[in-house]
């Protein structure tokens, strides 16, 4: 992740992902080591490092914004893995549809929805 300027935690707006790799994003001309949440009001730094912290307190500020998105995408890092029952239900209480795929996967149907103008949102764990 080499170029453009530092990301700082909250970037406002809605922006494609241009790049992730290397534990890290690049968006809106910037850069972000570390995973990244996408959400209506912009894109910010996300404590979950791992599958394992995938809990309902990693998804509050998700949930904060859920009445302004129809579909929030997970991005688990380099391959599928599925949310526990209890998050399922959890994320289910924000009236939005999730799909669980890999980090690549849910960053390139992000791009795809945004450039429709759809309520999306992405919660992506960073890959190496």
């Amino acid at each position: 992740m080499s170029g453009g300027r530092r990301y700082e935690g909250f970037v406002p707006g809605r922006h494609a992902i241009d790049s992730y790799g290397g534990g890290g994003f690049r968006f809106a001309d910037m850069s972000h080591r570390g995973s990244i949440l996408a959400l209506p009001s912009g894109v910010r730094a996300w404590s979950a490092r791992s599958a394992a912290d995938l809990t309902a307190d990693a998804f509050a500020e998700v949930m904060a914004e859920a009445a302004e998105i129809d579909t929030l995408l997970i991005g688990t890092g380099p391959g599928l893995v599925f949310l526990d029952e209890e998050l399922r239900l959890f994320l289910k209480t924000g009236n939005m549809a999730v799909d669980v795929m890999s980090t690549g996967s849910a960053a390139r149907v992000y791009n795809i929805m945004v450039g429709e103008n759809r309520r999306v949102a992405a919660a992506l764990l960073a890959v190496e």
